[in-house]
């Protein structure tokens, strides 16, 4: 006998889910990723040379972020976005934009060709760096948010 009670509701449909949120991100990453290899080719990094681009990829992205996130997350009652808006761009567009693995493979590859200096100053420029974007375009955001009109 089956009561209706004990009958576990149907499973959402995958596009009411995680389906959307799923294309966002690559749809995201696919335009993140590419403008990151854009950066790349247009000004790429010798084989010995300091990797700016990815350096400043890195810091530009993460700057993005903190105006990206005091926007969606402080929006405010009944001003908040879409709910696509933040996997779309944070995760996806930003997160493809931006790039850890890179980031560890140019330090690796300057501690593998005899350049440790270079390797940590990189280390630690683009921690400073980035964490710095972070906070000062995050205040910045909040600052011209509450700046009367």
């Amino acid at each position: 006998m089956n009561d209706a009670s004990t009958t576990p509701p149907p499973a959402p449909a995958p596009w009411r889910g995680q389906g959307p949120v799923l294309a966002a991100v690559a749809a995201g990453g696919a335009l993140g990723t590419a403008a990151r290899y854009g950066a790349g080719l247009l000004w790429p990094t010798p084989a010995d040379g300091f990797p700016w681009t990815t350096l400043l990829v890195n810091v530009v992205g993460c700057a993005l972020i903190g105006v990206l996130m005091v926007l969606i997350t402080e929006a405010g009652p009944g001003r908040e976005p879409h709910r696509l808006v933040r996997p779309f761009l944070g995760t996806g567009v930003l997160g493809g934009f931006t790039t850890f693995s890179t980031y560890a493979l140019d330090i690796e590859r300057h501690l593998t060709g005899g350049r440790p200096v270079t390797a940590v100053c990189y280390l630690l420029l683009t921690l400073a760096g980035a964490l710095t974007a972070v906070l000062v375009a995050a205040t910045a955001t909040r600052r011209l948010r509450r700046r009367p009109a």
